[in-house]
């Protein structure tokens, strides 16, 4: 009766709360099942969380992430960029593996070392699973995997010796002296006694005097301190000794050796770069490093220089190699070919230094337009003989007599030379009120007579003065290594202006160098760019050669018996003009004094500023 009556009662459904509450528990059963995070996801987001928060430094953070506290972790980075001189890092995690409840998931470092380049190397992070996530499993070898206990990162780098600067015949203008400075970085010194007694044993340092410099008051522990210079030869020979010892560091002697100390406007110096420079140089410089303060060392740092080389290591705590784990090779300096002559340069020298103002004098290879010798006085400053921007006065007489002999002007036209001659409304005079009366233009041009000139130019075509200019390079750019002017001639605005420019006066300027390439034109038939640095001579502007024959001719006659003649020296004949320009607001104006000539190939100009008469003062300088 019982098991009919139970069989017999009819099912009664769930009340709907019941039934509701039933189908959620089970629904999200399922879903916490089917959206259940892999343990490999949530391993590899910590291991992202940790390599995050070690690129951008965030310690606090990267403590927290580790499964147990880890007093030295931070340490350990912190030791790895300051040593390393890392200026970039970046780091990216890839997937995690996991086995017997460990995690391990790799990545990729890519850093930058300042004054190095870039390194990077693949390493691994261990991960065990805690409470509410996956944290990371603290070692040395976190940071590479062939760091240890008790290790720690180190860097070497040195620049390679520069290379030397050439002349035109190969032999080295300037070039690094063959010496080692051996010295101390305090902060870097391990063991005291041993430093002491390694410096004693292998440079022959006085040991009470290391002592004194390592006491020193206010001694700065992370600079070089010098404590001996060795031979090259020498140094390599105990190297081996002095390099493991923590705090020894070495330095190539910033010293360049030049054949004559005139060269140094042109070369120029290296020495320690100041903040300045290196701002505009950039990788791979740091503060501390040597290099071109101006002139050709400067221009061309990078190729004397090359780029430094060094290696990334693991030191023990003795301050011996463990392990190197990259080597940068750098990159070899180049040679710096020149054209200058360290003889003819030396030669110049001694010409200017009787002088006792402001002067300078530049010497050019006429056939290919190689600057051969540029010398400035006083020596420093200002280069005047290469940028210095002056009236040249009657030199440009040579230019104005180029544009007179191509409208059939011959040495023996008749012209007249008066004290003063007005053009335009101008009256123009001879120095020192000079009149010859009837002479043939030869005589006007060897006694630089400037009212011949004037009244002779006043009746050439308007363009034909600047058609001579610019024949002989007035208005042409340069192309050249160094700071450099050229030789300017704006068109002359009237007919007293046109008189004036005539006689390199008005607005045209030239600087020296300009100068000696408008005589080397003549010498050598052709005007070309000066040129300072080795290679193919420049394609010149070729002259008319009648016009240049008689040129030459008249140049002559300026040194045989006119107002150059204190150029005149033994041996093969000089050509030349002088020059005596105008400057200033002076009543009569103030004058400098120029000479451009030249003898077989080498043309020459020589400007000494107030210099007064070019005849007189310049002349015998060239």
């Amino acid at each position: 009766m019982t098991s009919d009556r139970r069989a017999g009662i009819a099912r009664r459904p769930l009340p709907a709360a019941l039934a509701a509450a039933l189908v959620a528990a089970a629904l999200g059963w399922w879903l916490a099942v089917a959206l259940r995070v892999p343990d490999e996801q949530r391993a590899a987001e910590a291991a992202s969380a940790y390599l995050a928060a070690w690129q951008r430094g965030d310690w606090p953070a990267l403590q927290g992430l580790l499964a147990q506290p880890a007093p030295d972790a931070v340490a350990v980075h912190r030791q790895m960029l300051e040593a390393l001189q890392v200026s970039e890092l970046r780091l990216s995690g890839g997937p995690a593996t996991i086995a017997d409840d460990v995690a391990t998931v790799g990545f990729d470092a890519q850093l930058r070392l300042a004054g190095l380049g870039g390194w990077s190397y693949r390493g691994a992070l261990t991960l065990r699973p805690g409470d509410e996530r996956w944290a990371v499993v603290w070692s040395p070898a976190v940071l590479h995997p062939a760091l240890q206990a008790g290790q720690r990162f180190a860097r070497s780098r040195a620049w390679p010796t520069r290379a030397p600067i050439l002349g035109v015949d190969g032999a080295s203008l300037a070039a690094s002296s063959d010496a080692i400075v051996v010295g101390i970085i305090p902060a870097r010194v391990v063991d005291r006694a041993a430093l002491v007694s390694a410096l004693v044993a292998h440079v022959d340092a006085d040991a009470a005097a290391v002592e004194a410099l390592l006491d020193r008051p206010g001694l700065q522990p992370g600079a070089f301190h010098p404590v001996a210079e060795l031979p090259r030869a020498r140094y390599e020979q105990v190297r081996p000794q002095l390099y493991p010892v923590p705090g020894t560091a070495f330095r190539e002697r910033a010293d360049r050796l030049l054949v004559g100390p005139s060269l140094a406007a042109l070369v120029g110096r290296v020495g320690e770069l100041n903040a300045e420079a290196l701002g505009q140089l950039g990788e791979p410089y740091l503060a501390g490093d040597v290099g071109g303060l101006w002139g050709l060392e400067r221009v061309f740092e990078r190729r004397l220089a090359g780029r430094p080389g060094g290696e990334v290591r693991i030191q023990g705590a003795d301050g011996r190699v463990a392990a190197v784990l990259h080597r940068f090779d750098g990159a070899p300096p180049e040679p710096l070919g020149t054209v200058l002559d360290a003889r003819l340069q030396a030669a110049a020298a001694a010409a200017l230094d009787g002088v006792g103002r402001n002067a300078a004098l530049v010497v050019i290879d006429a056939p290919t337009g190689q600057v051969r010798a540029a010398v400035n006085r006083p020596a420093g400053g200002f280069d005047r003989a290469l940028a210095g921007r002056y009236p040249p006065g009657s030199t440009f007489k040579v230019v104005t007599t180029y544009a007179l002999l191509g409208t059939g002007v011959q040495p023996d036209t008749p012209t007249t030379c008066p004290a003063r001659a007005r053009v335009g409304g101008r009256s123009f005079r001879n120095f020192e009120g000079t009149a010859l009366g009837q002479i043939p233009f030869r005589a006007a041009f060897a006694q630089s007579c400037n009212t011949a000139f004037v009244t002779l130019a006043s009746g050439l075509d308007p363009g034909a003065l600047q058609r001579a200019a610019a024949t002989f390079g007035f208005g042409v750019g340069y192309d050249f290594p160094l700071p450099a002017t050229g030789g300017s001639f704006p068109p002359p605005r009237d007919a007293v202006e046109q008189a004036a420019a005539a006689i390199g006066q008005a607005r045209v300027e030239a600087s020296p160098l300009h100068m000696a390439s408008v005589a080397a034109a003549i010498a050598g038939g052709a005007w070309r760019p000066p040129q300072l640095l080795a290679g193919p001579a420049a394609p010149g502007r070729p002259l008319d050669p009648d016009r240049v024959q008689r040129l030459r001719e008249l140049m002559g006659l300026v040194v045989s018996e006119g107002t150059g003649q204190r150029a005149g020296v033994p041996g093969p004949p000089v050509a030349g003009k002088t020059g005596t320009a105008e400057y200033g607001p002076g009543d009569p104006p103030a004058t400098h004094a120029w000479f451009i000539g030249f003898r077989g190939p080498l043309a020459v100009a020589v400007l000494v500023e107030g210099g007064d008469s070019g005849g007189v003062v310049a002349a015998p300088v060239a």
